[in-house]
């Protein structure tokens, strides 16, 4: 989905950018220039970001302990 128009940014560049070492809504906004025109977007923009950088913590507590894990 177009997250923003005015540079033509979707949210899976967004979640890319963010995959690729972005971490957080200001280097995703240098990085892809998310509302930096009109600014209308800058709401879903940060929605997106918030829930990828969220997604991937998760994904790191299950890497760090996965199920076979034994403390003894």
């Amino acid at each position: 989905m177009y997250v923003c128009l005015c540079q033509g940014v979707t949210d899976g560049q967004i979640r890319d950018a963010i995959l690729e070492g972005c971490c957080s809504y200001r280097d995703v906004r240098q990085t892809l220039g998310v509302a930096s025109q009109c600014g209308k977007c800058a709401t879903v923009a940060k929605a997106v970001v918030r829930e990828t950088l969220t997604e991937l913590q998760s994904s790191q507590v299950m890497l760090a302990y996965p199920a076979e894990f034994s403390a003894a």
